[in-house]
């Protein structure tokens, strides 16, 4: 124990030094994982690990992001728009069990569930004679995206480095021992999967496995070079008297795109091994780290000390219990999730689904999928606002592929041209409703997800993203809504029908998310038009119905209605709070326009309570940020950092952060991760109305920090500092030119700028 507390003393005088400059950005533990929810996780978009750092037997379970269950299918279910009118019918007369039934019958998927993201396999590596050890320490670098874990044997001193390399697209261990030949350890790749074949060779070996009922395969392969002995042994390759050894891992699928399972597992993964062969571990780490720290140094946030980062960081989250006095935490946990999605989504990989790219489980939680009424969305809260932009692209470009499998259930399903995307989606690319009717029957996915296109535009004014990605997608999601929604006959507003409330009340006609998420997306569409000099008569068409889609309305308690009828039950705690998605992520809801509805919004918050799942409690961080309130957001943060017991897998109990500070729904769910970063960073910033505002919803706890590297919309970054609440300095780069309206409490101005330059600032934000 002393040993211990020694090295812990030495980390936390390094720690401190300049510690207002250089937060500390570590997550480490003093002992080894027990449990997956302990493990730390490594990505490059691509592979996914968990590294458990076990001492006598360690595990890095790992998962290639294109192994999923099932085959090429569009789901869509031939013919079941015909029954669309006897729904709607069914509906309009109170009959929603009827329409439920008839709508499970003849309108659901084909077939009814999605497939599911799986685990690909564990390296697994054994150390004899390691029982007795000392001086152990566990930790993620978030900084440069290295793993390492050390002890000490018989005063031999042991340590591992874990990297995932976006440049070189393998896995990398590097072990090593401060004795010459005392490294000795054997290892061996396993998976879950019933069907898997390993070949071990010398100084390699090679998994196979394909996926129960479905079409597709992967290979991993593992490589190791080492200054000592090599030698097989069964399963297992055996490393004897080494001072070092560095194994390098990879694995690849069949999977070309969500039509095409064509490709070559195996060659691709040889490629994968091959690209890296004669490069040292040094010279691999030292790509990997300037490529992650190419897109991870953008932003940056210091909330100041109090020294609790010289505590373990499951015993952070506990004293954070019993007094939330940890500003550091905060930042860490921010920047935590900026880790993640860039290790999660890189150009050119899948989007991140309800797990990042980390699973275990043959058969997990909701399928590890694309759950689009929220999670999928919160998945990418963070990348604009945060510097991530490139992360984004992987959701556009599951977007676009739906949009292409989309086209078919518009018109199956709903008679309309365009595209559509209910509530989930998956490998396969999904858009028809799945699982049940009472639930499933959504169709504004499509919508929220061009939210996010526009949002990208909003951000950076890339008007050649706008003109050749975002707009069709755009049109084509407005096209359809423009003929999906219908008159109620007893308003004479057009309502959004059949459909609901996610995940609440059942199918109904007329939920006020649906006129919210389709209302936005038709004034992007009528805006990116004029942008654009396109498409005016459509346009035209748009800007009519717009004005007639179903308002927003407050209702007999103050709150504002979740559905066309007043009939909100003020006890109900639902996790989904849906129909507050105009005040966020969307801006149908604000004080500068609406006031009157963000008290109503509030009201509605107020009854649905804080208490929630782990993505939930993100989105109300969200939500009262918005309603500048900053320290009713900093208590949904305290319950965001409850932690969370690794075995605690109800569905249904309340949400916080796992050991390794993995969201805990619970179980894992990622978005969590995701959307609370997005929160802490909307307590800082807001620009969704006509000004960009600084500080606005800053709670009392977090009294001084600064910022830098922060994007906001107009195509501007900033970075500002406060101290005892007040703003003290501000700095504004311009990406685009634009005029920029700045505003802080009374202080406001607006000025112009020029494309590439920087502009100072005051804390009463006058121009230097």
């Amino acid at each position: 124990m002393k040993k211990l507390l020694t090295i812990t003393t030495i980390l936390l005088i390094v720690s401190c030094t300049d510690r207002i400059e250089k937060p500390v950005l570590k997550l480490w533990y003093d002992r080894p994982a027990e449990t997956w929810n302990e493990a730390l996780p490594l990505g490059n978009g691509r592979l996914g690990a968990m590294v458990f750092g076990g001492v006598t037997q360690d595990r890095i379970q790992f998962n290639e992001e294109t192994l999923w269950t099932g085959t090429p299918n569009d789901y869509a279910h031939e013919g079941a728009v015909n029954y669309l009118g006897n729904i709607r019918q069914f509906l309009s007369e109170g009959k929603q069990e009827e329409a439920h039934d008839l709508a499970m019958q003849e309108f659901m998927s084909i077939p009814l569930t999605q497939k599911e993201y799986q685990p690909f396999g564990d390296l697994l590596l054994y150390f004899a004679e390691h029982e007795d050890y000392s001086e152990y320490h566990r930790e993620l670098d978030i900084s440069a995206a290295v793993c390492r874990i050390s002890y000490v044997v018989n005063e031999v001193h042991y340590t591992r480095e874990i990297i995932a390399s976006h440049p070189d697209q393998v896995l990398v261990m590097h072990l090593s021992a401060d004795k010459k030949g005392a490294l000795n350890f054997a290892l061996k790749l396993d998976s879950e999967h019933e069907e898997s074949t390993l070949e071990n060779l010398d100084g390699k070996q090679i998994l196979h496995v394909s996926v129960k009922d479905g079409a597709l395969r992967g290979t991993a392969g593992i490589r190791v070079e080492t200054d000592g002995e090599l030698s097989s042994d069964g399963d297992k390759i055996r490393i004897g008297g080494a001072r070092s050894a560095t194994l390098y891992l990879s694995a690849a699928t069949n999977f070309v795109s969500y039509n095409d399972v064509s490709g070559d597992p195996l060659s691709r993964m040889e490629a994968y091994l091959e690209g890296a062969q004669g490069k040292t571990y040094s010279e691999i780490k030292k790509t990997h780290v300037r490529d992650y720290q190419n897109l991870f140094n953008r932003f940056s946030l210091d909330l100041g000390s109090n020294g609790r980062d010289s505590l373990p960081t499951n015993m952070r989250l506990l004293k954070f219990a019993e007094s939330a006095e940890d500003p550091s935490l905060i930042a860490l946990y921010t920047q935590y999730g900026r880790y993640l999605m860039i290790s999660a989504s890189r150009k050119g990989t899948q989007a991140s689904n309800l797990q990042g790219i980390w699973n275990k489980d043959l058969k997990p939680a909701w399928g590890s999928k694309y759950t689009t009424n929220i999670n999928a969305e919160m998945n990418y809260w963070p990348a604009e606002v945060t510097n991530l932009s490139e992360c984004h692209e992987p959701l556009f470009k599951l977007v676009e592929e739906c949009a292409e499998t989309g086209v078919r259930v518009a018109k199956e399903h709903y008679g309309a041209e365009g595209w559509v995307l209910h509530h989930n989606t998956d490998l396969w690319r999904g858009t028809a409703p799945i699982n049940h009717s009472n639930h499933g029957m959504w169709v504004s996915g499509s919508g929220w997800l061009s939210h996010h296109l526009w949002e990208h535009y909003l951000f950076t004014r890339d008007l050649e993203f706008l003109r050749e990605r975002a707009y069709p997608l755009m049109k084509g999601a407005s096209t359809f809504y423009s003929q999906y929604l219908v008159e109620d006959p007893a308003t004479g507003w057009l309502i959004s029908t059949p459909s609901n409330s996610p995940e609440n009340g059942g199918m109904v006609a007329g939920p006020t998310m649906d006129h919210q998420i389709i209302r936005s997306l038709f004034k992007a569409t009528i805006e990116a038009a004029a942008l654009l000099d396109t498409d005016a008569e459509f346009a035209g068409l748009l800007k009519d119905q717009v004005s007639r889609i179903a308002p927003n309305q407050v209702g007999q308690y103050g709150q504002l209605q979740e559905w066309l009828e007043d009939v909100d039950d003020p006890e109900n705690k639902h996790r989904h709070v849906s129909h507050l998605w105009g005040m966020h992520p969307g801006r149908d809801i604000n004080w500068e326009s609406s006031p009157e509805l963000m008290e109503a919004a509030r009201q509605s918050l107020l009854f649905r309570g804080d208490e929630g799942t782990g993505w939930s409690l993100a989105w109300k961080i969200n939500f009262w940020a918005r309603l500048l309130d900053g320290d009713h957001a900093y208590e949904l943060i305290k319950l965001q950092f409850r932690l969370v017991s690794t075995e605690n897998t109800n569905y249904m109990g309340g949400g916080g952060s796992y050991p390794n500070l993995f969201d805990a729904h619970p179980p894992f769910q990622i978005d969590g991760n995701f959307g609370a970063p997005a929160g802490i960073v909307e307590m800082l910033i807001q620009s969704h109305q006509s000004t960009i505002d600084l500080l606005p919803a800053l709670p009392l706890a977090l009294p001084n920090g600064k910022i830098a590297g922060v994007c906001a919309r107009g195509g501007f970054e900033l970075s500002f500092n406060w101290k005892d609440g007040i703003l003290n300095e501000v700095e504004v780069y311009s990406k685009a030119g634009e005029t920029c309206p700045l505003r802080n409490g009374e202080n406001s101005i607006e000025f112009k700028t020029e494309q590439g330059k920087r502009y100072k600032l005051d804390g009463e934000l006058n121009l230097h």
